[in-house]
């Protein structure tokens, strides 16, 4: 990566701040700031673990759900359902401050993957295995 003198990459289709270049300024309202973007980030990152532990156990279960429904000969998708789901991402976001379009990406995202994983099952007789990625 170059960086040119300033702290921004001289091949960045953006524009972006390498903001480690800036922690040992002499500015002491600098240091401040990137050490508050450093204590922000180090949040951030806790969370994104939390959220792919949640996701990992979300598609457990839905693993589960799969494996029921190939048993029982049902398709993969649940229309009645992800309508409901759909209805109450958009209240949990809208009570949570998050804009409605990220929770109905979201959704939409693991809807995809839920039902294709589900198809998977199905072709595998019921066998919730097929997913498991240690296998």
């Amino acid at each position: 990566m170059t960086t040119t003198e300033d702290g921004w990459r001289a091949d960045a289709r953006e524009e972006a701040t390498d903001i480690d270049a800036f922690a040992q300024s002499d500015d002491p309202q600098m240091q401040h700031i990137v050490e508050r973007i450093d204590t922000l980030r180090a949040s951030i990152d806790n969370i994104d673990m939390a959220i792919v532990a949640l996701l990992a156990e979300r598609f457990k279960a839905t693993a589960q759900v799969g494996a029921l429904k190939a048993r029982a000969g049902f398709a993969a998708a649940d229309y009645a359902r992800e309508e409901q789901q759909m209805e109450r991402l958009r209240l949990v976001a809208q009570a949570a401050g998050l804009d409605v379009e990220i929770a109905e990406q979201y959704r939409e995202f693991v809807v995809t993957e839920t039902k294709r994983r589900h198809r998977r099952i199905a072709e595998q007789g019921g066998d919730a295995g097929v997913l498991d990625i240690f296998a």
